[in-house]
């Protein structure tokens, strides 16, 4: 009896330290990325991403759409692993895709590390150089899926395309 006794108490014991360290591995994690959970709770808005188009190297039409394509599935391939909840938030509130302009190579990369630095997902682009322009040549940035009010901080300055 004192066998089974000590049995069940120590296995009582071994449940309650590992629920209890799942419960903080789960609210820990909750909160380990402060960008991410502000971005989570601050925010109950409409969710959208927005395609950064390098304006200087003189792409055509086409090739702009090209390069907005390939920065739109590199954010959603991006966001199914990084921020399946936003993902799903942006497919359910429409999908809004805005495409603005800059001119500089330098404010694409200072896009790309505020973004980055608040924890939104984002998708840079570079070509391969086989048609318009040279080969590593950033064309565009993809910033998102976001939600609205979090996303405009970071390119809400720019002009539509």
């Amino acid at each position: 009896m004192e066998i089974n006794l000590t049995f069940l108490s120590g296995l009582g014991c071994g449940l309650c330290l590992g629920l209890s360290l799942i419960a903080i591995k789960k609210y820990t994690g909750l909160f380990s990325d402060t960008a991410k959970s502000v971005k989570k709770f601050v925010s109950n808005s409409e969710y959208k991403l927005v395609l950064v188009v390098r304006t200087d190297l003189g792409m055509g039409k086409g090739k702009i759409a090209a390069q907005c394509c390939h920065a739109a599935v590199g954010a959603f391939e991006k966001a199914i692993k990084k921020d399946p909840e936003g993902l799903k938030h942006w497919q359910r509130t429409g999908q809004a895709k805005v495409a603005v302009k800059t001119d500089s190579v330098d404010e694409i990369k200072q896009i790309l590390d505020n973004a980055k630095k608040m924890g939104i997902i984002t998708s840079l682009i570079r070509d391969a150089g086989r048609t318009q322009i040279a080969p590593n040549s950033i064309t565009v940035l993809g910033v998102g899926p976001a939600p609205k009010d979090v996303i405009d901080k970071v390119t809400g300055h720019l002009k539509l395309l």
